[in-house]
């Protein structure tokens, strides 16, 4: 009998990228993520199910990619890029012959399999990456997550209407291309405030008490959440249930307005196991065999044949991959992290005699992108675990189903960002941002609440898509990327491009709730903006103004 629950919780997405750009960013970051993770992943599930290993993944898709995985553009531009993959390494396979590299060479062949094999895939999936997802989510393999609709980052929004929109434009979506309404949510940068006194991150905007991210979650009916661990170990304790602290190895009702039988249940994140994956120190990915990320065969989309060697050592200094290398160290690197998944479970057993969970929380990307080999370790850490009678391997979902939680606490305000807090996304790079979008939020309300759009079709439609760019320029990627400095340019740039639409929309709105013709009366500089705005901005084409008003 299982003494203990291990649940992999993987996090997909990516900022809204079709049609805005592709090169150094924009829809590669897409076309590479749907190479090297979300279609490996499908491929790692499917081959758990094959050995009959049950495999067991919840998958956090977040609506924005949902659109945009599900989107004719996507699948047309990902035809493309892989058959430039396969070109290129049949490109670097006669360089390098040429030049008597025939490991890199072989290296070349092994890279155009891997692409070749991936359009293959694509094609049998019906060119439809969210539908499979969705398949094996009805055959019990997975729990797919739904989020915010474009990854806003909720505890600093200005208005509460505006957590709603998110929530329920996210919902939605994810409901609309997956045919299926998720059960959990993945809450953008793990980020929570609990209800009580709230300030604006910005001198603009007022303070005020706001309600509790768990309180909106249930509103929309969605029964769970994720979070990092600091948030349910420093958490105080409401309601009964309570036999002992709060634990990372036990989801806990999440009641910051009190004990409130209305609850949500908040996983936390299991910080010594997710550290053996994510660490740059001591994560298995920076050991010396595998596959070098940054190191690139020329330039633009160039294709990868050098190794880790040293996490210290500089790109001149990496030697070539060797894949004979890499079965034998995932074995090792499998090997450990299903001895600590266990020993944590058991500690916990032999401390409190309860079942407990250990929550296995990443960035999906990480594996088969950042970590090439990742697709490969996950699939041998389902198999191994699945094969173990002391371990469950369980979706949060399920969990949810067979171990229901007993206790209510208040947890504090937090993310899994830098610190723990809202630092990353709120500093003095980007408080500017925010000064323009609770500007954005304030007029929008006001405009949906005094406008009569329910009357006049026009008018609806402008504001409807006023309503796509107030969720675009809403997203956290904007502020990351510049804190980050990561994308600096292209993440002002693109903020920037969905505030002048939003203003644009607005600006229209408010005439023409005034003028009934004005549409008629737009200059050529509106018509082609607003042409624009249609061109590039294709996503949430169903949007629905009461989203914000109820």
């Amino acid at each position: 009998m299982a003494i203990g629950s291990f649940c992999l919780v993987l996090h997909g997405h990516m900022p809204y990228v079709l049609r805005h750009g592709t090169w150094p960013h924009g829809e590669d970051w897409l076309y590479e993520a749907a190479a090297e993770t979300y279609l490996p992943l499908l491929s790692t599930i499917d081959e758990c199910d094959y050995l009959k290993g049950h495999p067991k993944v919840t998958v956090g898709l977040t609506p924005i990619l949902l659109e945009q995985l599900g989107h004719d553009d996507f699948k047309d531009g990902f035809e493309k890029y892989l058959q430039d993959r396969i070109e290129r390494a049949q490109s670097d396979h006669r360089a390098f012959e040429r030049a008597g590299e025939l490991h890199l060479a072989y290296l070349a062949e092994r890279w155009e399999k891997f692409y070749g094999d991936l359009a293959k895939q694509f094609a049998s999936l019906g060119r439809d990456i969210p539908q499979a997802f969705a398949t094996r989510a009805e055959a019990g393999f997975v729990e797919v997550l739904t989020s915010a609709a474009t990854h806003g980052y909720l505890p600093l929004l200005l208005e509460d209407s505006s957590v709603r929109a998110q929530l329920r434009a996210g919902v939605s979506s994810s409901e609309r291309v997956l045919g299926l309404r998720p059960r959990g949510i993945w809450l953008p940068e793990n980020a929570y405030r609990p209800s009580g006194p709230w300030a604006p991150a910005t001198s603009w905007g007022d303070a005020g008490h706001r309600m509790g991210i768990e309180q909106f979650v249930a509103d929309e009916n969605l029964g769970h959440f994720f979070v990092e661990n600091h948030l349910v170990e420093q958490s105080r304790p409401c309601g009964p249930g309570f036999n002992g602290g709060p634990s990372v190895h036990e989801p806990v009702w999440a009641n910051s307005n009190g004990y409130d039988r209305k609850a949500v249940a908040a996983f936390a994140r299991d910080p010594h196991i997710c550290k053996q994956v994510w660490c740059g120190f001591v994560g298995y990915p920076a050991d010396g065999v595998y596959l070098e990320f940054h190191k690139r065969q020329g330039e633009r989309r160039g294709l990868r044949y050098w190794k880790v060697t040293d996490r210290k050592s500089g790109l001149g200094d990496k030697d070539p991959y060797y894949p004979d290398d890499i079965p034998g160290k995932i074995h090792e690197h499998v090997r450990h992290f299903c001895d600590q998944v266990k020993q944590r479970l058991w500690d916990y057993h032999n401390r409190t005699g309860r079942h407990g969970v250990v929550v296995a929380c990443f960035d999906a990307e990480l594996f088969g992108h950042w970590w090439f080999e990742g697709p490969a370790f996950l699939r041998d850490v389902l198999l191994t675990l699945n094969a173990d009678s002391d371990v469950e391997l369980c979706t949060a979902d399920e969990y949810m189903r067979r171990h229901q939680p007993e206790k209510h606490v208040i947890m504090p305000e937090g993310s899994w960002g830098d610190s723990g807090d809202h630092r990353v996304w709120t500093n003095s790079k980007v408080n500017w941002i925010w000064q323009i979008e609770y500007r954005c939020e304030v007029l929008f309300g006001k405009l949906t609440y005094n406008l009569p759009w329910r009357h006049k079709r026009k008018l609806r439609e402008i504001l409807e898509k006023a309503g796509r760019e107030l969720l675009l320029l809403q997203a956290s990627d904007w502020p990351f990327v510049i804190s980050r400095e990561q994308a600096v340019d292209y993440g002002i740039r693109r903020f920037v491009q969905h505030v002048a639409r939003f203003e644009l929309f607005a600006d229209i709105a408010e005439r023409l709730a005034e003028d009934p013709k004005y549409m008629t009366k737009l200059n050529a500089v509106q018509k082609s903006e607003i042409k624009d705005a249609e061109i590039h901005d294709v996503v949430f084409p169903q949007i629905d103004l009461n989203w914000w008003n109820t």
